[in-house]
């Protein structure tokens, strides 16, 4: 009867020796891996994270909201008008009233 045990204690032994060489390698891999990749990235610029929150949210609407209410009035400028004068004009000025308008309704 003990021989038995000896030998299922053993073979338990064996086996988590195995997993815990296994776990060990694979450690050892991920301390490679992680390694080279802050060796490759630390070159490279951070990335930047957007701001979370109600006030961003609420300025990410807006800035939304006017990019697509200008687009509308463009592609209604040129489907109403047939000269082109008329289509560059809403186009140029759209392009230059745009960013002060956004800068008028964030503050």
């Amino acid at each position: 009867m003990s021989k038995e045990r000896a030998q299922r204690r053993a073979e338990r032994e064996a086996e988590t020796a195995a997993a815990a060489a296994a776990r060990a390698a694979e450690a050892e891999r991920k301390a490679r891996r992680d390694a080279r990749v802050s060796t490759l990235t630390r070159w490279l610029p951070k990335r930047r994270t957007t701001p979370t929150g109600v006030i961003a949210a609420r300025n990410r609407t807006r800035t939304r909201m006017l990019v697509v209410s200008v687009l509308v009035l463009n592609v209604l400028v040129w489907v109403a008008s047939g000269d082109w004068a008329v289509r560059m004009l809403a186009l140029a000025l759209s392009v230059l009233i745009a960013p002060i308008l956004l800068i008028l309704m964030t503050n």
